[in-house]
């Protein structure tokens, strides 16, 4: 039976939440929270020292599920991480402030 992961809601981030977002760099172009970190999911493990250093380490992909999976592995490896549910298409839906790499306005892609 998989562990159950941490997790919270995009409406319940603190406002001075860390963020990790491991979505893929053609997701991350287009839009992102502006202080975010941006490890794709499959780089997380190689790439641990440049993770931010907080506790706990909230991430989040496109909808949820990928940043569960890093979520639980972090967490396996003596992380501090929580899954943020409903991911960056939550976070656009809330409105929630967002930049992006392209010069256009930005969008959950």
């Amino acid at each position: 039976m998989p562990q159950q992961v941490p997790t919270v809601s995009v409406s319940e981030l603190p406002d001075d939440a860390v963020i990790l977002d491991v979505r893929e760099d053609d997701e991350w172009v287009h839009g992102h929270a502006e202080s975010a970190t941006h490890i794709p999911m499959g780089d997380v493990p190689p790439r641990l020292d440049e993770l931010p250093d907080a506790d706990p380490l909230y991430v989040i992909c496109r909808s949820g599920g990928r940043s569960a999976r890093v979520a639980a592995w972090l967490n396996q490896n003596g992380f501090d991480a929580v899954n943020v549910a409903g991911g960056m298409g939550e976070w656009e839906a809330a409105g929630k402030p967002m930049v992006s790499e392209t010069g256009q306005p930005p969008f959950v892609r």
